[in-house]
């Protein structure tokens, strides 16, 4: 078992960007999504599948919230004020640390 911080994304006070301002946030989000992971920071990151306020979720490998609060505020979108972050500290299985790995060996053989 290790301990995380869970992010829980939600719609932001600020989400009246036009479609082109709207894209490059999201390709911003996702640049960094990319990034925190390949830092080693990141272990999960999705969507959620449903028309919630609760878009998505992090799972940060961080042992405290001041470290996840500084990580969700490099993201472009929580920047602009398109997604808020709730954080919450988790305790889960260790195994979770394979993820990045095991996706990107999976992913290279599933283009």
């Amino acid at each position: 078992m290790r301990q995380y911080v869970i992010a829980f994304l939600k719609d932001g006070p600020n989400r009246d960007q036009d479609s082109t301002r709207t894209a490059e946030l999201q390709r911003a989000h996702l640049d960094n999504i990319r990034r925190l992971a390949e830092e080693e920071k990141l272990v999960l990151a999705g969507p959620f599948m449903d028309t919630s306020e609760i878009r998505g979720l992090y799972v940060f490998d961080v042992r405290t919230m001041d470290e996840a609060r500084k990580l969700t505020e490099s993201d472009p979108a929580v920047q602009a004020g398109r997604l808020a972050m709730e954080l919450r500290p988790w305790y889960g299985s260790a195994a979770l640390m394979e993820v990045n790995r095991i996706h990107s060996t999976i992913s290279r053989h599933n283009p």
